[in-house]
Parts: structure tokens; sequence; C-alpha cells
């Protein structure tokens, strides 16, 4: 199961955070956002990928943060129409999906999606497109049938581990954030190596 760290901020903790070599880091590029990013990327270990995270966004905005962060993942936030995803594909860039769960969602919504992208990402449906810092009902999630990989999101802290590891889904990886923070953006580099260390 692999690991994508989320919200990450500021330079030096974001070089630091990059020593645990999680799979994933993720960059908000939605400017409402207390974790919004807009710096210099230090230099990062290659096997890192590294995630922009958009609401709504345009896609010549998507496709220019790609070109200057040389982007390997765009995860997609708002309400993008499946045709959002086909113009950002030929950038040789791997697609996420984000839905948002509580529990009336219809999982029939994720169906147009199914052959744009490459990852559907589950979050917790709250007053803000993400980071929330709450979790949803995962049983929820015995109504998708897809096997398409996912990243399981929301609220997910150190103690959901055994939970975690019981789920019988298709997960791809862990995407935790709010959790693990001192303040907005700024990772706890001890407390995500624990977890790291027991999600192995």
């Amino acid at each position: 199961m692999k690991l994508k760290i989320c919200g990450m901020k500021y330079p030096e903790n974001i070089y630091q955070v990059g020593q645990l070599l999680p799979d994933y880091m993720g960059f908000i590029f939605w400017e409402k956002s207390s974790r919004y990013f807009d710096g210099e990327l230090p230099s990062l270990p290659v096997s890192i990928q590294k995630t922009g995270v958009f609401v709504d966004a345009a896609p010549e905005e998507i496709i220019a943060k790609i070109e200057q962060y040389q982007l390997d993942l765009v995860q997609l936030h708002g309400t993008e129409t499946p045709d959002i995803f086909r113009k950002i594909r030929h950038k040789s860039v791997q697609t996420i999906k984000v839905f948002s769960i509580d529990e009336d969602f219809d999982f029939m919504l994720i169906e147009p999606y199914l052959n744009v992208c490459d990852y559907f990402l589950f979050d917790t449906k709250g007053k803000l497109p993400g980071g929330n810092g709450n979790k949803f009902d995962w049983d929820i999630l015995q109504k998708y049938i897809y096997s398409k990989p996912i990243f399981l999101s929301g609220g997910i802290g150190p103690e959901d581990i055994s939970a975690i590891k019981k789920l019988a889904l298709p997960i791809h990886a862990i995407d935790v954030n709010s959790r693990f923070e001192l303040a907005p953006g700024l990772k706890d580099y001890e407390l995500l190596r624990q977890f790291q260390i027991q999600l192995l």
C-alpha cells in the first residue's frame, strides 16, 4: 500500500519529508486553501511522484503547472467533466478524480470517469473541497464495485492503520494531510515516519 502526503507548503519541510521517500507528495494549487502552494520546489528524490491538486481550474492553468513543476499526477477535486481529463491526458501525466463521500453518495456518478482517469480518490464531503480533517464511514465503500484503484483520504490518522488493512478494496494509496500537521501545510516528520513504518 502506497503513501501520499498531501498539502505540502514549506520548502524546508518539503525537503525534510521527502527524505522519508513517500510514493507521492501533493501540492495544492487552489488559492483559497490554507495549504496553497506557490513557491519553489526543493530538489526531491526522483521516486517521489509530484501531484498537483486543482479545484475547477481551466485546462490551460493545469497544463501550465504541470510544466512549471514537472508534475507526475494531476488530482482534480472539483466538478470537472470527463472532457477536462481528456484535455490534460496528452501531457503524459496520470490523473486522479476525487469524489466527496457521504451516506447519500451515488456511485453511479463514477461511471463517466472510468475510462478517462487512472485513479479515483475518495474523500469526506465537507464545507471545503478537501482537507476537512474528518473521516467518512468506510462501510459506504462496500458499494464500490469497480476495479479501478483508489486513493483513500479524509481525516486519516495514526490510529487508523489496522482498520485500513482490513478493508477489502483496491486501495492503491493512503492519502494523509491534516492529521499529521503542526500547522496548515507544515507536516510532523516524526509522526509521518512512524505511520509509514506501520503502513508497510
